[in-house]
């Protein structure tokens, strides 16, 4: 006994082995878990041309919010420099009229963006309310809602706009009508879809056991599960718009004169694309790259929020 004794004390844990151990697995095991929204930013973050989007669209944004503010110039202030091109006085030239085209051209971006947004946001209430209902209460109630979107998706977008823009005094109130009008039905098939899918969860059908109305389901149930397919909707939505207002504001059909937009500017900017071309680059190239922004943030989106591509 006291034999075993002395063995037990001279030992040490350098004279034992882990058999069949994995230390990989282990070391993988025991790392920290990380949240769903985490993971979505992290791989978001890793998305180099989503970033650069994001960028992008917040100098966008600052230079939209501040350059009006401190510019020593207004957007109709007639300067008489007529057809000046750029310079270090007028960084984007003049117009016809003696107007500093960089100040237009931002106080073009505040209309342009307002309207683009605003637009989306009220597409998005519209379609995630439409979409939910109708995916939750199913049935009657669901083949009817969606029969009215599809009458409604049957009518070309753009000839909707069109005639209500020429029904209404132009304007930016009627710019945001018309391009609301119809453009929540994409959203509320999607949301219908996310809806049909998780309304049959346990979860939710936990809620309704316990006397949950459909108020409280779609805040607390829906709402957040999908908001990963309404983010990235939403994000598309966006430049779709913008791009549809400067297209009906190069018709003539947008907001009214003297207040700038970017789809008024390369209007005036084509009659005197020979003469000044640069009236007609800088208004198009903010267009382009604005669009290009937005994309890559909802791609960058859509990527980040797919499960197939978690690991």
């Amino acid at each position: 006994m006291a034999n075993q004794n002395e063995q037990i004390e001279n030992m040490s844990p350098d004279m034992f082995k882990v058999v069949g151990g994995r230390s990989a697995e282990t070391d993988k095991l025991s790392k920290k878990s990380v949240s769903f929204w985490k993971e979505v930013i992290l791989r978001f973050t890793q998305n180099k041309l989503s970033i650069v989007g994001v960028i992008i669209l917040v100098i966008m944004i600052l230079m939209a919010i501040f350059v009006p503010i401190f510019s020593p110039y207004t957007y109709n202030q007639m300067l008489g420099n007529y057809n000046a091109p750029p310079s270090a006085e007028h960084w984007f030239g003049t117009d016809d009229l003696g107007r500093d085209v960089f100040v237009r051209a931002w106080d073009g971006a505040r209309i342009s963006l307002f309207i683009g947004i605003t637009a989306a946001l009220i597409d998005l209430v519209i379609g995630v309310l439409w979409g939910s209902i109708s995916g939750l209460a199913g049935g009657r109630v669901d083949n009817i809602m969606m029969r009215i979107a599809d009458v409604l998706s049957a009518v070309p977008y753009l000839l909707v706009v069109i005639i209500l823009l020429v029904v209404l005094e132009p304007g930016i109130l009627p710019m945001i009508i018309a391009l609301s009008i119809t453009g929540w039905v994409n959203m509320a098939r999607i949301v219908r879809g996310e809806v049909l899918s998780i309304k049959n969860q346990e979860y939710v059908l936990a809620a309704r056991t316990l006397g949950a109305n459909t108020g409280h389901l779609i805040r607390k149930h829906i709402v957040p599960n999908a908001l990963g397919a309404i983010l990235v909707t939403m994000t598309l939505t966006i430049p779709s718009a913008i791009f549809t207002e400067s297209f009906l504001s190069f018709l003539g059909l947008g907001v009214p004169q003297p207040i700038p937009s970017w789809g008024t500017m390369a209007s005036e900017g084509m009659k005197a694309l020979m003469t000044a071309p640069w009236r007609l680059f800088f208004p198009a190239f903010l267009i382009s790259i604005t669009i290009f922004a937005f994309n890559a943030v909802g791609d960058g989106l859509r990527d980040a929020l797919d499960p197939k591509l978690r690991k």
